[in-house]
Protein backbone atom coordinates (compact mmCIF):
# COMPACT_ATOMS: atom_id res chain seq x y z
CA UNK A 1 0.00 0.00 0.00
CA UNK A 2 1.21 3.44 -0.81
CA UNK A 3 1.61 6.06 1.35
CA UNK A 4 -1.24 8.34 -0.33
CA UNK A 5 -3.99 5.64 1.34
CA UNK A 6 -5.30 8.19 3.71
CA UNK A 7 -8.64 8.56 5.33
CA UNK A 8 -10.22 11.53 3.22
CA UNK A 9 -10.37 10.11 0.01
CA UNK A 10 -13.41 10.36 -2.50
CA UNK A 11 -14.52 8.78 -5.75
CA UNK A 12 -17.62 8.83 -7.51
CA UNK A 13 -18.77 6.56 -9.65
CA UNK A 14 -21.58 6.60 -12.20
CA UNK A 15 -24.02 4.25 -14.11
CA UNK A 16 -26.92 3.46 -16.11
CA UNK A 17 -29.40 1.25 -14.67
CA UNK A 18 -30.13 -1.12 -17.48
CA UNK A 19 -32.68 -3.94 -17.00
CA UNK A 20 -29.81 -6.54 -16.53
CA UNK A 21 -29.33 -4.81 -13.07
CA UNK A 22 -33.27 -5.23 -12.26
CA UNK A 23 -34.55 -7.15 -9.55
CA UNK A 24 -35.48 -9.78 -12.19
CA UNK A 25 -32.06 -10.08 -13.40
CA UNK A 26 -30.55 -10.79 -10.20
CA UNK A 27 -31.51 -14.45 -9.94
CA UNK A 28 -32.99 -15.22 -13.00
CA UNK A 29 -33.59 -18.54 -12.15
CA UNK A 30 -36.11 -17.85 -9.16
CA UNK A 31 -40.05 -17.57 -10.01
CA UNK A 32 -40.27 -15.53 -7.27
CA UNK A 33 -37.38 -12.42 -8.48
CA UNK A 34 -39.36 -12.99 -11.96
CA UNK A 35 -42.49 -11.40 -10.37
CA UNK A 36 -40.59 -8.57 -8.57
CA UNK A 37 -40.63 -4.69 -9.98
CA UNK A 38 -37.91 -4.17 -12.44
CA UNK A 39 -35.95 -1.23 -10.06
CA UNK A 40 -32.45 -1.58 -9.55
CA UNK A 41 -32.07 -4.46 -7.31
CA UNK A 42 -30.56 -4.11 -3.90
CA UNK A 43 -27.82 -6.81 -4.99
CA UNK A 44 -26.80 -4.77 -7.60
CA UNK A 45 -26.89 -1.93 -5.83
CA UNK A 46 -24.25 -3.02 -2.80
CA UNK A 47 -21.88 -4.53 -5.80
CA UNK A 48 -21.92 -1.11 -7.40
CA UNK A 49 -21.24 0.46 -4.17
CA UNK A 50 -18.12 -2.29 -3.55
CA UNK A 51 -16.96 -1.19 -6.65
CA UNK A 52 -16.73 2.55 -6.32
CA UNK A 53 -14.69 1.71 -3.50
CA UNK A 54 -12.47 -0.23 -5.23
CA UNK A 55 -11.72 2.37 -8.06
CA UNK A 56 -11.39 5.22 -5.30
CA UNK A 57 -8.20 3.20 -3.37
CA UNK A 58 -7.12 1.08 -6.10
CA UNK A 59 -4.69 4.24 -7.52
CA UNK A 60 -3.17 3.89 -3.94
CA UNK A 61 -2.37 0.28 -4.05
CA UNK A 62 0.07 -1.76 -5.82
CA UNK A 63 -2.30 -2.75 -7.35
CA UNK A 64 -3.03 -5.84 -9.02
CA UNK A 65 -0.73 -7.77 -6.34
CA UNK A 66 -2.48 -5.45 -3.25
CA UNK A 67 -6.48 -5.62 -4.07
CA UNK A 68 -9.53 -4.92 -1.85
CA UNK A 69 -11.96 -7.50 -0.56
CA UNK A 70 -15.45 -6.59 1.00
CA UNK A 71 -16.02 -7.65 4.87
CA UNK A 72 -18.61 -5.78 5.72
CA UNK A 73 -22.02 -3.51 4.43
CA UNK A 74 -24.33 -1.47 6.65
CA UNK A 75 -26.56 0.26 3.86
CA UNK A 76 -30.48 1.17 3.75
CA UNK A 77 -31.54 1.00 0.44
CA UNK A 78 -34.46 3.69 0.84
CA UNK A 79 -35.19 4.31 -2.22
CA UNK A 80 -36.44 2.43 -5.72
CA UNK A 81 -34.66 3.13 -8.78
CA UNK A 82 -36.52 2.51 -12.18
CA UNK A 83 -34.69 1.13 -15.51
CA UNK A 84 -33.12 3.77 -18.02
CA UNK A 85 -32.60 5.82 -14.71
CA UNK A 86 -28.65 6.59 -14.00
CA UNK A 87 -27.35 5.75 -10.25
CA UNK A 88 -24.56 7.65 -8.99
CA UNK A 89 -22.25 6.58 -6.03
CA UNK A 90 -20.15 8.69 -3.97
CA UNK A 91 -18.07 7.20 -1.41
CA UNK A 92 -15.55 8.41 1.05
CA UNK A 93 -12.72 6.75 2.84
CA UNK A 94 -13.21 7.62 6.25
CA UNK A 95 -10.73 4.60 8.44
CA UNK A 96 -7.07 3.67 7.45
CA UNK A 97 -6.23 0.75 10.14
CA UNK A 98 -3.13 -1.24 8.83
CA UNK A 99 -5.15 -3.01 6.02
CA UNK A 100 -8.55 -2.92 7.50
CA UNK A 101 -10.56 0.32 5.63
CA UNK A 102 -13.73 1.97 6.40
CA UNK A 103 -16.07 3.68 3.97
CA UNK A 104 -19.08 6.18 3.78
CA UNK A 105 -21.25 5.44 1.10
CA UNK A 106 -24.13 7.03 -0.83
CA UNK A 107 -25.85 6.65 -3.76
CA UNK A 108 -28.35 8.77 -5.57
CA UNK A 109 -30.66 8.30 -8.95
CA UNK A 110 -31.99 10.94 -11.28
CA UNK A 111 -34.38 12.15 -8.84
CA UNK A 112 -33.25 11.20 -5.00
CA UNK A 113 -30.90 9.65 -2.48
CA UNK A 114 -31.18 5.78 -2.80
CA UNK A 115 -28.28 4.52 -0.55
CA UNK A 116 -26.73 5.55 2.46
CA UNK A 117 -23.93 3.21 4.85
CA UNK A 118 -20.78 2.03 5.53
CA UNK A 119 -18.72 -0.29 3.74
CA UNK A 120 -15.61 -1.73 4.97
CA UNK A 121 -12.66 -3.64 3.08
CA UNK A 122 -9.38 -5.43 3.78
CA UNK A 123 -6.21 -4.96 1.99
CA UNK A 124 -5.27 -8.43 0.82
CA UNK A 125 -2.27 -10.07 -1.45
CA UNK A 126 -3.74 -11.06 -4.25
CA UNK A 127 -1.19 -14.23 -4.89
CA UNK A 128 -1.22 -15.02 -0.97
CA UNK A 129 -5.34 -15.28 -1.23
CA UNK A 130 -5.29 -16.90 -4.46
CA UNK A 131 -2.91 -19.54 -2.49
CA UNK A 132 -5.63 -19.90 0.24
CA UNK A 133 -8.28 -20.46 -2.47
CA UNK A 134 -6.54 -23.29 -3.66
CA UNK A 135 -6.19 -25.10 -0.38
CA UNK A 136 -9.64 -24.97 0.21
CA UNK A 137 -10.80 -25.93 -2.80
CA UNK A 138 -8.07 -29.23 -1.99
CA UNK A 139 -9.28 -29.68 0.98
CA UNK A 140 -12.91 -29.78 -0.47
CA UNK A 141 -11.98 -32.62 -2.79
CA UNK A 142 -10.71 -34.97 0.12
Amino acid sequence: MKDTLKPGIESTLTLPVSRSKTVPALYPESAEFQDMPEVFATGFMVGFLEWACIRAVNPHLDWPEEQTVGTHIIVSHVAATPSDFQVTARVKLVTVDNRRLVFEVEAFDDVELIAKGMHERFIISKSKFDDKMRKKVKMRTK
